[in-house]
């Protein structure tokens, strides 16, 4: 999986492309702790537009992500979900955890 992480106006974006899987931990970590770490950064939005497959590891670093952040006091935000990335987080009941643009 790629990540590519963009900042603008006190917000982040992860844009995530390929498979979101447990092989993608230790990218995926790397990347949301130097957004968790930048006190400029308010927002954190994961684009999941460019991801063809999740799993349920995915679902517990998008998790794991979300209580980092809490505790920075940041809030995040799923976007582009569509097709079978979509049906997966409804099905886990994202929609209640997440705001999911």
């Amino acid at each position: 999986m790629q990540i590519n992480v963009s900042k603008h106006d006190g917000a982040a974006r992860m844009s995530l492309n390929g498979r979101f899987d447990f092989n993608a931990h230790r990218e995926f970590r790397g990347s949301y702790d130097a957004i968790i770490g930048d006190a400029e950064v308010r927002e954190v939005e994961v684009d999941l537009g460019g991801v063809d497959y999740l799993d349920s590891s995915a679902l517990g670093m998008l998790l794991l992500l979300k209580e980092r952040a809490a505790a920075a006091h940041k809030s995040v935000a799923l976007s582009n979900c569509r097709g079978m990335v979509a049906q997966v987080l409804e099905v886990a009941n994202f929609n209640r955890l997440f705001n999911i643009k």
